[in-house]
């Protein structure tokens, strides 16, 4: 019996608020030292397309993978390699405690305090707003907790409440969801149950006051290399192929683009021994020094 065979990719249709660019600047492959990183500003490089009827969809659906990625004179100002990381955004935000819920003991998660959150990003930690983001761990000296992650599988408003410990007079601080107003939200993450086989290895979800950076999975990051040239395929082409005239009095070679502009010109001359023996053919760039007067349509008229 044949097995169907189904389709894992989805193209991203993510808006330019949550993708991060960052850029690297080279002015050469050799050259890989002191090289410095700066971050573009997403929503001003990076437009999304829309469909259309004419394609199966509405005026107001974003055509999911086809993104135009602008390139500002302000950065690309240089020759050299420019390398794009476009990234999911990265939210920067603190542990405020680890804990479980009062009606749920089992169910353990982490509470962020939303006044630690950047204003810009405030708008996803809403009830179930963060579902399926990542959760990478810093340590104390400020490196990541490298390949290590948890998944947030659940996200809602919370609030403290004092409970008593089983078997003990000591109060233990729980947690418990709400619809009033509040500044913390409870997430639950995905692995932070035991093993069946070993109960006690609990799976560590981090720590309080530890500082954590939350990322969206709407995408894969992707590396772009952008190489800015002095000359492309179809200046090559101009120079290969493009009209061309001579002038015999004056020896001034002159190149034309495609409708006949003057694109380059040039003195040629030649460098000759008092014994008038010809030593060097000279080819020299006149810049813009440009005699007008070689217009390509007034010589063949």
């Amino acid at each position: 019996m044949a097995t169907g065979n189904y389709g894992t990719v989805r193209l991203a249709d993510v808006s330019p608020a949550d993708v991060e660019i960052i850029m690297n600047y080279t002015p050469s492959r050799d050259y890989t030292e002191n090289f410095v990183l700066s971050k573009l500003n997403a929503l001003e490089i990076l437009q999304p397309y829309f469909s259309n009827p004419s394609i199966g969809g509405g005026n107001n659906e974003i055509l999911g993978g086809m993104y135009n990625l602008k390139l500002p004179a302000t950065d690309f100002n240089n020759l050299g390699i420019y390398n794009l990381l476009i990234r999911p955004v990265q939210i920067r935000a603190q542990i405020y405690d680890c804990g479980t819920l009062q009606s749920l003991p089992n169910v353990k998660g982490i509470v962020i305090d939303l006044s630690e959150v950047p204003q810009e990003f405030l708008n996803r930690f809403v009830e179930q707003g963060l579902v399926g983001y990542r959760v990478e761990y810093l340590n104390n000296d400020g490196t990541k907790n490298t390949n290590f992650y948890r998944v947030i599988t659940s996200s809602f408003f919370c609030e403290a409440v004092i409970a008593n410990t089983n078997n003990t007079s000591d109060k233990a601080q729980r947690w418990v969801y709400t619809n009033g107003e509040t500044n913390l939200i409870f997430c639950t993450l995905s692995p932070s149950s035991s093993p069946s086989n070993k109960p006690n290895a609990t799976p560590y979800i981090g720590s309080a006051g530890q500082n954590i950076i939350i990322t969206n999975t709407f995408f894969d990051p992707i590396m772009v290399e952008v190489e800015i040239v002095e000359q492309d395929i179809s200046t090559l082409a101009i120079a290969l192929y493009g009209n061309q005239t001579k002038s015999i009095e004056d020896g001034i070679y002159t190149i034309y683009d495609s409708n006949n502009n003057i694109y380059k010109q040039y003195n040629l001359y030649e460098i000759r021994t008092q014994f008038n023996e010809l030593l060097y053919e000279v080819r020299q760039d006149r810049g813009t020094n440009i005699d007008k007067n070689k217009d390509f349509n007034n010589i063949i008229a």
